[in-house]
């Protein structure tokens, strides 16, 4: 259930088979080279993308960086990727990632969504315009980590 209207979805069409653009996503230490906050990612303990494996992923905005644990909830090869964050904690979690491929042979709607289904501890101290200010920043993150998606993809 999505808090303070912490809910955003992007799309963006790839000129790229719904398996490519999945390997891409999946392929964690990448994302950095495409996402203007994550760093890339890793997979623990030997872990390949399946549901209830767990990644490591390194963010940064500005001079702030964090590290954070993710949980696959949901990994169907060139249909749906998705994750949440802060799954290991308490209150957890925190946030749901999840990447949409609709499309076939060498066309795909790719969308990216964003669900804060409960605030992270980090988040929760801020004002409701400092949390509209947070929203507007990964709409642009997502805008540019597909756009530039794209750009790998139909290279």
């Amino acid at each position: 259930m999505t808090v303070h209207d912490m809910y955003h979805e992007e799309s963006i069409e790839i000129a790229a088979a719904p398996t490519a653009i999945y390997a891409l996503i999946t392929d964690l230490p990448r994302m950095g080279e495409w996402s203007p906050e994550n760093r890339g990612g890793t997979w623990a303990d030997g872990a390949i993308g399946a549901v209830g494996d767990v990644f490591h992923g390194v963010n940064r905005i500005g001079d702030r960086e964090w590290q954070t644990s993710a949980t696959v909830t949901v990994a169907d090869d060139g249909e749906t990727f998705q994750f949440v964050t802060g799954a290991d904690a308490d209150d957890g979690p925190f946030v749901r990632w999840t990447y949409r491929f609709a499309g076939a042979g060498d066309t795909t709607t790719v969308t990216e969504v964003w669900d804060v289904e409960m605030l992270p501890p980090t988040l929760r101290q801020l004002t409701p315009e400092q949390l509209a200010g947070r929203k507007t920043q990964v709409q642009g993150a997502m805008a540019a980590t597909l756009s530039a998606l794209k750009a790998t993809a139909e290279a």
